[in-house]
């Protein structure tokens, strides 16, 4: 159990840094070039993407799995977190016309829990480095 919350809050610490770079890239795109805030939001996640996969691959699970494989399934679970998030941005700002900084608070806090699940019970699950 110890075991999973220190995972946790190490998963929720890289989610920030993250988001730092999602949500930066995603005011900027809509503030500063006046992108559409749907795309922008994906634009933001394949960033936060980039910097995840590094964080969590050495950092949260330390993981020794050979990049190919690790690489190739956390793509698997960010796609479909980019497919999600886009829906729920979509759902959010167009549909519910939430703003759409809020709408991605809500849609950041629902594929947290994704993320984490898929990553350390699929992504990084064997061949973990001992603590």
């Amino acid at each position: 159990m110890f075991e999973l919350l220190s995972q946790f809050v190490r998963f929720f610490g890289v989610g920030v840094v993250s988001a730092i770079g999602h949500y930066g890239l995603l005011i900027t795109l809509v503030q500063g070039f006046g992108v559409d805030s749907v795309g922008a939001s994906a634009a933001g996640a394949l960033l936060g993407a980039v910097i995840n996969y590094t964080l969590n691959y050495h950092f949260t699970f330390r993981s020794n799995k050979r990049h190919r494989e690790s690489a190739a399934k956390f793509a698997v679970v960010a796609t479909i977190g980019l497919l999600l998030n886009t829906l729920l941005m979509w759902l959010g700002v167009d549909v519910l016309h939430i703003h759409y900084l809020l709408a991605q608070v809500l849609t950041t806090l629902l594929l947290l829990l994704w993320s984490f699940s898929a990553n350390r019970w699929w992504t990084f699950r064997s061949h973990a480095k001992p603590e």
